[in-house]
């Protein structure tokens, strides 16, 4: 009889724990299942398990690829709680998962007692989810803002950022959910990271990781009028209550999905000063400087070989959301009635609110 052992916290049980076991026990004919302690997950994880030992024991104990249930409570050795048992059960084979983070412990010990060391795949059939995971879509909001910004894009791009620069964006109302998307796709609104915000993923870092700026996922979860540091990471700098945009913006459709190219006349010191000045109105409560930054924007992005917007009489300054041409335009009114005129005589525009939680 060929023994496998494998080892996990089973904390919220889930299918890619069952493919991990399908491929464990292909690997021999008894398969041994050791599941962290209460004690190891506090000391280790700095957490408390979602389930009493016992009612994990029995969740294990019941699926049928599982022949024996053990409990690791080994505090000495971090990643081999289950060390007592190993010595007890004397497997011939260890399976651990591609990213076990303490491999090189496992292996020492299954070169130290003879047992055979396997990484298996982590299958992608269903979708892999992680513990974590699955905690996060159980906690993230059934619906989100999406968001506006008023100058200082590109600057919350690690690799664009700048000293003493600003960016300045505001959370906007109508809300999304997944099953109601009120606006187009490709809108330059902050549409990708209110999904992952929505679906539960590490929304912030996540775009921090990819390297496209976090000022989106940021301002989606912070809500209000917000000033935010240029940097690698999100910096608050400042936060106000956006009464004074209420009734004085609409997005107008472009007819086509932004890009966001990297133009190489792109001007980063003149985008600073435009942060700096619409920094300067949310600190006043002034709405015609953030309307002059947002023209300084507007004024980089046509330097950028973006196309013209048009030209709406009664607006007080205007740009395109996104970093490049397409998706929405900001249109800024200094007063409801031209806004509210200017959306009921154009099908592709739309009112939107500020949005403070």
């Amino acid at each position: 009889m060929i023994k496998v052992f494998v080892s996990g916290c089973y904390d919220i049980l889930h299918a890619g724990h069952i493919d991990f076991f399908e491929q464990a026990k292909a690997l021999g004919d008894y398969l041994i299942v050791s599941f962290a302690s209460d004690e190891v997950l506090v000391k280790y994880k700095n957490r408390k398990s979602s389930l009493p030992e016992a009612h994990k024991r029995k969740i294990l104990e019941s699926i049928q690829l599982v022949d024996k249930v053990v409990m690791g409570k080994n505090l000495q050795l971090e990643g081999i709680d289950f060390y007592e048992n190993f010595l007890i059960e004397k497997p011939d084979v260890l399976a651990v998962t591609q990213d076990d983070k303490f491999s090189d412990k496992k292996q020492k010990l299954c070169a130290e007692y003879g047992c055979q060391y396997v990484v298996l795949p982590k299958t992608p059939n269903p979708e892999f989810l992680s513990t974590s995971q699955i905690v996060n879509r159980m906690k993230c909001p059934t619906e989100v803002p999406l968001r506006v910004d008023f100058a200082g894009g590109w600057l919350d791009v690690p690799r664009y950022a700048r000293e003493d620069a600003f960016i300045v964006n505001c959370a906007i109302t109508p809300k999304v959910s997944l099953a109601n998307w009120v606006y187009e796709m490709g809108s330059g609104l902050g549409g990708s990271a209110a999904r992952a915000i929505l679906k539960g993923k590490p929304e912030v870092y996540s775009e921090i990781e990819m390297g496209v700026g976090w000022q989106d996922p940021a301002v989606i979860l912070e809500t209000g009028l917000c000033v935010w540091k240029s940097g690698k990471v999100p910096h608050l700098e400042l936060k106000r209550n956006p009464e004074i945009l209420k009734g004085n913006m609409a997005v107008f459709w472009t007819g086509k999905s932004h890009n966001a190219a990297v133009y190489k006349k792109r001007d980063y010191l003149a985008i600073s000063m435009a942060g700096k000045i619409a920094k300067d109105g949310v600190l006043t409560n002034d709405l015609s400087l953030i309307a002059k930054a947002v023209d300084l924007s507007y004024q980089l992005q046509l330097n950028e070989t973006m196309v013209e917007l048009p030209e709406i009489e009664k607006s007080i300054a205007k740009k395109y959301c996104g970093g490049g041409n397409g998706g929405y335009a900001l249109y800024l009114f200094g007063d409801r009635s031209h806004r509210d005129e200017f959306v009921a005589n154009n099908a592709r525009a739309k009112a939107v609110e500020p949005y403070i939680n």
